[in-house]
């Protein structure tokens, strides 16, 4: 914000954090049950929710807010803000919640509902007026509401909430209300949003309600109203607010019991967001291009389900998980050679040329080697290498195979690739792992077994 004499101009910003990463908030109008998001926060939630927590936080009592109070959610309804909305991602969780009630097997019977949230990570979401003109007692009194919002939206939405200083760097709006003839074109949708109307707009359209309302019940002339006409009266008075600050106060059960379809002082409103402002699934996680050149080798790692290493194959079953992997590879290999109607050798990991024949001369091609690199007696990752290099097409069969099975274990083992390169490299590695891989694959005058040998 900046600032003028006895005045604070200019723009006005608002930063949100979500301090669980999650936010939680139904669209108006909608069942939750919908797993609809409203996003972003609309600007009549943005407004109720500065309201509330002046009362929770004390700043004032049931007598209800300050002057300075209702002159700031004036001036702020008199705009439409922008936003500036950080990735989000739609997702859900699924609970059967009990309805206090027996079927005819005497359990309790219970509903399925959806809880839907963003999730948002720790990024900050902006909401910005660019047109606000606030007195110093009403910046003062936005800043310290802000600084007491602790949720927005449902209650688990927390939230650390400030009034961005005015040196800060303004973030890019992505969500902006719709203006007459303008429309951003592809990648941008609308989405409809709760607002507040004009404060003056409101006032005028009340007396105007009132006065129709009234001009109806009045008493003869030269006579009082009596008793049922001043009950009369007052029930037609009732529906209407005093003013915008009142009309968003009101709960929802008392809207309706006046007959209002949306509360009193609210309008419909869209914005344009970027279509992907909320992706419906998790992005995509990029896949490491294979390597465009033969490389000597590739290091798995072997993980399983509960992550406990002590649960990983024993290494006296080196010889059998290295045949259960060649066997998954050639495997792969036949499939994409039947879908692609020609042959896919691969020699560097089936040993056998394009006619199918037995590669002929010294052992060029892979060698799968389980290793236990830890020492703790169990078999924590499989290295591949070859003398002939492993290619792109090779590379990328290895990195496609990415469960094994192994004896004794119920869940499939995962496979990952840890390290690809030259094999030299490998024995370079920092700590045990590059010791352990240097003692098996350096020269060396003496050989001793890694595994258990009957000879």
């Amino acid at each position: 914000m900046g600032r003028t004499a006895g005045k604070v101009a200019m723009s006005l910003s608002l930063a949100f954090r979500f301090l669980a990463g999650r936010y939680h908030a139904t669209p108006f109008g909608h069942h939750v049950n919908e797993g609809l998001i409203e996003w972003p926060p609309s600007p009549w939630r943005l407004l109720r929710a500065l309201i509330s927590v002046g009362y929770t936080s004390g700043h004032w009592d049931d007598s209800g807010p300050p002057t300075a109070v209702r002159n700031l959610v004036e001036k702020l309804s008199n705009e439409l803000p922008s936003y500036h909305l950080p990735e989000a991602i739609g997702t859900h969780s699924r609970h059967y919640m009990p309805i206090g009630a027996l079927n005819d097997k005497k359990i309790e019977k219970t509903t399925l509902v959806f809880d839907t949230w963003a999730r948002v990570g720790d990024r900050e979401m902006t909401v910005n007026w660019a047109n606000a003109h606030l007195a110093p007692d009403e910046a003062a009194m936005l800043d310290a509401l802000a600084r007491c919002l602790n949720y927005l939206g449902r209650s688990e939405s927390w939230v650390a909430c400030r009034v961005m200083a005015a040196n800060e760097t303004g973030r890019e709006a992505n969500c902006f209300p719709e203006r007459p003839g303008e429309i951003p074109g592809h990648g941008w949708e609308q989405v409809s949003l709760l607002a507040p109307t004009n404060a003056a707009r409101f006032t005028a359209w009340r007396d105007e309600q009132l006065a129709e309302a009234l001009a109806k019940l009045q008493p003869p002339e030269g006579r009082k109203p009596s008793a049922a006409m001043r009950r009369k009266r007052d029930k037609a008075v009732a529906p209407y607010p005093d003013g915008l600050l009142d009309c968003l106060q009101k709960h929802t059960d008392w809207w309706r019991s006046h007959g209002w379809s949306q509360p009193p002082g609210s309008r419909r409103v869209f914005y344009w967001r970027r279509a992907d402002a909320i992706a419906i699934a998790a992005p995509q996680a990029r896949r490491a291009a294979p390597n465009a050149q033969r490389i000597g080798a590739m290091l798995i790692s072997l993980t399983n389900a509960s992550r406990n290493d002590h649960a990983l194959p024993s290494v006296t079953r080196t010889l059998t998980q290295a045949d259960l992997l060649h066997r998954a590879l050639v495997k792969l290999v036949k499939k994409v050679s039947a879908t692609a109607g020609s042959g896919v050798p691969l020699p560097e990991l089936t040993g056998r040329d394009e006619a199918g024949r037995p590669l002929r001369g010294p052992h060029e091609h892979a060698h799968i080697n389980p290793l236990d690199l830890d020492g703790d007696g169990h078999l924590d990752h499989i290295l591949i290498w070859a003398r002939m290099g492993l290619g792109p097409k090779a590379q990328t069969a290895i990195r496609a195979v990415r469960r094994t099975s192994a004896k004794g274990i119920g869940e499939p083992l995962r496979l990952a690739v840890a390290a690809a390169g030259d094999l030299g490299d490998f024995s370079r590695l920092p700590g045990k792992w590059g010791d352990a891989i240097a003692a098996i694959t350096g020269g060396s005058s003496v050989w001793r077994s890694a595994t258990p040998l009957v000879l």
